[in-house]
C-alpha cells in the first residue's frame, strides 16, 4: 500500500505536546500502519466498539482498504513495523454502519465480524492463536443471524467473550446476546430480545463490563428511523453473565425490558439533538457513567453530558460549552459536526479521574480530551490532543489494554462522510495509532 501523506510517516517520530492551564499537558505518538478507505466514516465510527485488540504484548487493528477489503495489522507494543494481512473477506464501505469488530479470547483466538446493516452474519475466526489468517465464514448459533445490526464483543476475565447486536431495523429492533464459552469453543444464545422495542420502538444500546465482571447497559428509546425521535436514557445491570438483570437499585427485571419496566436514568424528549450509539463505564466501586451529548430545555446548543449514579442518585454534568448550532434529524449515517465520545476511568496515577473522548469542529475537528477529577460538581477541562482535522472521525480505542495497563491507543485516520449513507469522493487516508500520554 503506498504511503500518500509525508504527515502520518513523520509523526512516528515526532512528540506533539500541548500544555493546558498551565500545570497539565498530554502528549500523543502516532504510529502510522497503512492507508484506509476514508470516503465514509466506516473505519471510525464510534459504535465500532472493537477496532483495536491487544493480547499478550501484540497489539491488532482492522480496517477496509481503499478497495473495500477487510484488513488486519499486527504489531509488537512499543515498535513501529507492523504486519498486514489483506484478508479473503470484503465489505460494503459506502454504508458507515458495515464497521469491522475484532477481540481476541482468552486462548489468543482472533475474532471478527464484519459488514452488517441489517445483513446475515458476517463471522470469522483466526485459525491459530495470535494469527492473522481467518478461517471460513461461520455462524455462532444459527437463530436470528438474518438481521445483524451493530455488532460488539466483549470480552470477560475468564477469557470468554460476549456478542451483542441488533435484530431487525431502526424502531423496530431488538437486542440480542450470545455468550461464548471459551472451555467448550461454543456460542450459546443468552438472551433473544434483551430490550423489546414491541414493534414499536427500538432500543440503541452502549455496554461495559467491569472488573468484577458485572455488565453494565443503556441505551435511548428511538421511535422511527428519523434521529430526531430518540429520547430518554434508561439502565440496566447484570451479574451473571447476562442471564437476569436488574435496575441500579437491585430491583430485577421481569424480561424483556421495555418502555413500561426500564428504569429510567435521565428524561430527555424527542428533538433534543439526543444522539444514539455513545460509550459507557463504570468505577471500582461498580457506579456507571453514561458518556452522551443533546441540547438541554434551557441550552441554545447541544453539549457534552455525563449522566452517573453516585449513592443510588443519578446525576448530569456538562462537561462542554459549546456554541455553535446544529439540528439532528434524518435517518442513515448523518454528518455531524461533533463526534459521539468515548469514557474513560482511572483510579490512580496522574490521570486519575473520568475523561471523555471526541470531536468538535469549533476546535477544528481536531480530537479533544476533556478531563474531571471525581467529586461534586464535576470541573471539566478541554485539551487538544492532536493537530490535524479528522473531518468526520470518531472515537475507538485500545479497551484492553486501558484495562490492563491503563495506556491509551486510539484509532487514528481522517474520514469524510455525506449525509444518510453518503461517500465524499476522496483518497485513501493513513490509519495510525495515536498513543496518547496524560
Amino acid at each position: 500500500m503506498k504511503v500518500r501523506n509525508f504527515f502520518f510517516i513523520c509523526a512516528y517520530f515526532c512528540v506533539i505536546v500541548f500544555e493546558v492551564f498551565g500545570q497539565f499537558e498530554v502528549s500523543s505518538n502516532l504510529v502510522p500502519i497503512a492507508e484506509g478507505y476514508a470516503q465514509t466514516s466506516v473505519n471510525a465510527t464510534v459504535f465500532r466498539k472493537n477496532s483495536v485488540s491487544t493480547f499478550d504484548g501484540a497489539q491488532y487493528v482492522a480496517f477496509y482498504d481503499d478497495d473495500a477489503n477487510v484488513v488486519l495489522a499486527k504489531r509488537k507494543l512499543n515498535t513501529s513495523s507492523w504486519k498486514i494481512n489483506k484478508t479473503q473477506y470484503q465489505g460494503n464501505v459506502k454504508d458507515a454502519h458495515n464497521v469491522i469488530c475484532i477481540i481476541h479470547d482468552g486462548e489468543g483466538y482472533l475474532h471478527v465480524a464484519w459488514d452488517h446493516h441489517n445483513h446475515p452474519l458476517r463471522y470469522a475466526v483466526s485459525l491459530e492463536p495470535e494469527s492473522m489468517e481467518l478461517g471460513h465464514r461461520r455462524s455462532m448459533t444459527g437463530k436470528m443471524e438474518r438481521q445483524v445490526t451493530y455488532p460488539e464483543f466483549y470480552k470477560l476475565k475468564n477469557g470468554d467473550l460476549i456478542f451483542m447486536f441488533r435484530d431487525g431495523v431502526s424502531g423496530s429492533g431488538n437486542l440480542v446476546m450470545n455468550y461464548y464459552n471459551l472451555g467448550k469453543k461454543k456460542w450459546q444464545r443468552v438472551q433473544d430480545n434483551l430490550i423489546d422495542g414491541e414493534g414499536a420502538r427500538n432500543a440503541y444500546w452502549q455496554m461495559a463490563v467491569d472488573d468484577p465482571g458485572t455488565i453494565h447497559l443503556s441505551w435511548v428509546w428511538r421511535e422511527t428511523g428519523d434521529v430526531a425521535t430518540n429520547h430518554d436514557l434508561c439502565y440496566a445491570r447484570s451479574r451473571d453473565y447476562g442471564k437476569s438483570w436488574e435496575n441500579s437499585r437491585g430491583e430485577k427485571y421481569v424480561l424483556p425490558i421495555n418502555a413500561a419496566n426500564a428504569e429510567y436514568a435521565l428524561l430527555i424528549p424527542q428533538n433534543s439533538n439526543l444522539i444514539n450509539q455513545t460509550s459507557m463505564t463504570a468505577d471500582r466501586d461498580g457506579n456507571p457513567y453514561i458518556a452522551t451529548y443533546f441540547r438541554g430545555q434551557n441550552e441554545k446548543a447541544t453539549q457534552y453530558k455525563v449522566i452517573y449514579n453516585i449513592d443510588g442518585k443519578w446525576r448530569s454534568s456538562t462537561v462542554s460549552q459549546r456554541k455553535t448550532k446544529f439540528d439532528l434529524a434524518g435517518g442513515g449515517t448523518k454528518s455531524i459536526p461533533i463526534s459521539r465520545p468515548q469514557i474513560l476511568i482511572s483510579h490512580s496515577g496522574r490521570n486519575r479521574g473520568v475523561h471523555l473522548i471526541y470531536r468538535d469542529e469549533a476546535f477544528d475537528n481536531r480530537i479533544c480530551l476533556a478531563s474531571s477529577t471525581f467529586g461534586e460538581p464535576m470541573n471539566w477541562h478541554i485539551r487538544e490532543i492532536n493537530d490535524v482535522s479528522m473531518n468526520r472521525w470518531e472515537p475507538s480505542y485500545d479497551i484492553e489494554l486501558w484495562r490492563s495497563r491503563q495506556l491509551l491507543h486510539i484509532y487514528h485516520q481522517q474520514v469524510n462522510q455525506g449525509d444518510a449513507e453518503t461517500a465524499v469522493e476522496s483518497r485513501a487516508t493513513m490509519v495510525g495509532i495515536l498513543e496518547v500520554d496524560f
